[in-house]
């Protein structure tokens, strides 16, 4: 007599083997829509000493705790010119960028668009207080960082050494980022460096703390500057509360927060949101955040604003 086989070691029959995939696949459907892979929010910045990093960790801290699925982090650059690119080719989603780094005419379908004007860049002229450099003329033969490959320093400073007559070989250029630079100007290696940042430059504040040093006034040299560049340029003060030496008064032109102009519209709504509504969290990581308002944040000529910074811009009428 042949043994029994339990019932539910039976083997099933078609029907049921048909029933069964009816009852599980709507199931599984349901959790592969559910699992929806997280959207990466990649923030070109700049050198870890400098204002674009520091906002933008804190930037990416917000929309990490704010935006579900979405997944944000910072990308170490040498700025400006940089970041423009990284953002135009879809290797980045936002970034920072100077004014002046952005073509005048982005074109009729610019890859990159702008969410706001964020504050201003003030160029810095860096020596030490016993070197030989007290004004640009001075920089004439010198030993001098203009900034790194790509940075928007490096443009703006290129643009005042040629209205100045310094251009071509009339300082011995190096090409530095900011750590590198301070860490030349210590050393010996240069005399004076450019830095184009927002007030203050965290690098440029431990700098002096124990090294005297001098910021040079280059004020006269805005009006020379937008005599060839009317588009960006203006004055603006370095007070002697923000370094301890001297007050001067500077070049400056205006910093936008730009994204890719492909990203969905209520993406990059949410991400005007937040931009605008956490000003005083993003101050506390450095304070030139807190100099945003919603009503300057939507003059960034000649980049247009991105459709969903607009909609957010509307519906909060700055």
């Amino acid at each position: 007599m042949k043994p029994v086989r339990p019932a539910w070691g039976s083997r099933p029959t078609p029907a049921v083997l048909v029933a069964l995939l009816l009852t599980v696949l709507p199931s599984l459907t349901a959790c592969r829509e559910d699992i929806r892979a997280p959207v990466q929010i990649r923030i070109a910045t700049g050198s870890p000493t400098a204002v674009y990093h520091a906002f933008g960790q804190s930037l990416a801290a917000v929309l990490n705790r704010e935006l579900p699925n979405v997944q944000a982090s910072v990308v170490v650059t040498a700025a400006s010119a940089e970041n423009v690119r990284l953002v135009g080719a879809g290797a980045a989603e936002l970034g920072f960028t100077q004014a002046d780094v952005l073509p005048a005419a982005p074109g009729v379908d610019p890859s990159v668009a702008a969410v706001a004007r964020v504050y201003d860049d003030l160029l810095h002229l860096v020596s030490t207080a016993a070197g030989e450099v007290h004004t640009l003329a001075d920089l004439r033969g010198k030993r001098v960082s203009v900034g790194a490959p790509g940075s928007g320093t490096e443009i703006t400073a290129s643009r005042l050494l040629d209205v100045a007559r310094l251009g071509g070989d009339g300082v011995r250029r190096n090409r530095l980022g900011l750590d590198d630079s301070v860490a030349a100007l210590r050393e010996g290696r240069i005399d004076a460096f450019f830095f184009s940042g927002g007030l203050p430059v965290r690098a440029v504040t431990e700098l002096a703390r124990d090294r005297h040093i001098r910021v040079v006034d280059l004020g006269t040299w805005t009006e020379p500057l937008r005599a060839q560049h009317p588009e960006v340029y203006v004055s603006r003060d370095i007070p002697r509360s923000v370094y301890g030496v001297d007050p001067v008064a500077t070049v400056a032109n205006p910093n936008f927060l730009i994204v890719r102009a492909d990203l969905p519209e209520r993406l990059v709504r949410e991400v005007t949101r937040l931009l605008m509504e956490r000003r005083k969290e993003l101050a506390a990581a450095h304070p030139a955040a807190g100099r945003m308002s919603p009503r300057s944040a939507i003059t960034t000529a000649p980049l247009p604003l991105h459709p969903g910074a607009i909609t957010w811009y509307r519906a909060a009428k700055p």
